[in-house]
């Protein structure tokens, strides 16, 4: 599908129908029909542009293959009408805002920037693209019907795999699973009063005037990616924040400042900037309490103390999770697993793991449990960590008993990519399509095109 206007404000090559050709210009014209669908040349014009803007060198050649592609799309779009897939409108709006959001996130939420950038405000870009987001929903929407119908069989695994020449076998490294239980430390009383009184102190010279607010989040907030802006959070919907921020946020008028709140990460004074519909806008200030040395030896003789408990059996690494994890992890839902996101599955090869986890479950067997782990959490905190060794894998050729998971998705998704190339070649015969002159030239794979 289009790149959205991506494409349009990487190239600026695409304006108001005209297409530009160094000083010449051709008018926008439909240039292929797929049953009821059209295929704008701008359509193709936008999507070379983008591809020649990541390589400079792509020839006009390339155009051929794109047309091919969108003719594909169009099909599958043809045919998800004429199949009655639904699409409500509730869909289209949760697509565009995700999308957007997205964007002004990255321009901390500033809208007249936004609309600066892009020549149009938020609500115009939507409306624009409002046809594109709906048609992709309704490609994947007919593609997901098509494909929840592919399943495929222990004996179809077991084919495919013997149809691999042996010598092009992919060879799988060393892999292994680990679950996790964390533990942040509990924040000493002193550290807590002398956190509290510093964040009070600060709120107290922004009410008298004594300095301003966003001076004392500059020079004083722990959060160093709004400290840089004064404290500027830009702007965001509810569900954003924790709870505890969120109530609070919500709750003010345009400049107020709250009382000192607390949160998981510390102590926050918050002032709201702006308020827009169930956006708003606001800069804070942090503070956190300081974690000693001594708080953190507390914590790992906990993590002690119920490492004891799983070795000796007295209690299951899933029951300790839990019961014991920081339950905001998202191994904590999944039993203490933990996912390895580059891959969106549980296995991690040797060179996916940081060091200090890699040494720690380097000489355990399966179900061992290491000694307890000092880890810096992404916001920079310190905690402890309990690492289970759950399988470990050596270096090996891809085999049937070792692998057979793999190799079971590997099958499917060759499956559901023959289905649908067959169901695209079928539905090509059965549909009108037409091409324009302009493309006469192109040698499409597919003879029937």
């Amino acid at each position: 599908m289009k790149h959205f206007f991506v494409c349009l404000l990487a190239t600026g090559l695409v304006s108001f129908g005209n297409i530009v050709y160094g000083q010449s210009y051709l008018i926008d014209k439909v240039i292929a029909k797929v049953g009821s669908e059209y295929i704008l040349l701008s359509d193709v014009e936008e999507e070379y542009s983008y591809a020649k803007s990541k390589n400079p060198l792509m020839d006009q050649q390339v155009k051929c293959s794109i047309l091919e592609n969108l003719i594909a799309q169009k099909l599958i779009i043809y045919q998800a009408k004429l199949d009655s897939v639904e699409i409500t409108d509730a869909e289209v709006d949760t697509q565009l805002d995700y999308r957007f959001e997205s964007i002004l996130r990255q321009m901390n939420g500033d809208e007249a920037f936004f609309e600066e950038y892009y020549g149009a405000t938020v609500n115009e870009m939507k409306s624009r693209y409002r046809d594109d987001q709906k048609q992709q929903i309704l490609a994947e929407k007919m593609q997901h019907k098509l494909m929840s119908e592919i399943d495929i069989t222990p004996k179809e695994v077991e084919q495919y795999f013997n149809m691999i020449p042996v010598d092009s076998l992919p060879y799988f490294k060393s892999e292994l699973e680990i679950s996790e239980i964390v533990i942040t430390p509990k924040v000493n009383s002193v550290s807590r009063k002398n956190a509290l009184d510093k964040i009070t102190d600060l709120r107290n010279k922004i009410i008298s005037g004594a300095i301003t607010f966003e001076e004392a989040a500059s020079k004083n907030s722990m959060d160093p990616g709004s400290a840089i802006k004064g404290g500027d959070l830009g702007f965001a919907k509810r569900g954003i924040y924790v709870p505890e921020f969120e109530a609070t946020v919500f709750s003010l008028t345009k400049d107020e400042i709250s009382d000192v709140i607390e949160t998981e990460f510390g102590f926050h004074v918050i002032q709201l900037i702006e308020r827009r519909g169930n956006a708003v806008k606001a800069r804070h200030i942090l503070i956190k309490p300081e974690i000693t040395g001594d708080d953190l030896s507390k914590t790992k003789s906990i993590l002690d103390s119920i490492r004891n408990l799983i070795v000796s059996d007295s209690i299951s690494f899933e029951e300790a999770v839990k019961k014991y994890s920081l339950k905001t992890l998202p191994s904590y839902a999944n039993s203490g697993r933990v996912k390895n996101f580059n891959s969106n599955n549980t296995f991690f090869a040797a060179d996916d793991l940081d060091p200090d986890t890699y040494f720690a479950v380097f000489n355990l067997k399966p179900k061992d449990v290491s000694e307890p782990i000092l880890i810096t959490m992404p916001g920079g905190d310190k905690a402890y960590r309990l690492v289970q060794l759950n399988t470990i894998t050596k270096p090996h050729r891809a085999n049937l008993k070792e692998d057979y998971d793999k190799i079971a998705n590997f099958a499917k998704e060759s499956k559901k990519h023959e289905y649908f190339l067959k169901w695209l070649k079928q539905k090509r015969s059965e549909t009108y399509i037409n091409i324009d002159p302009l493309f006469k030239d192109c040698n499409f794979k597919e003879s029937d095109l």
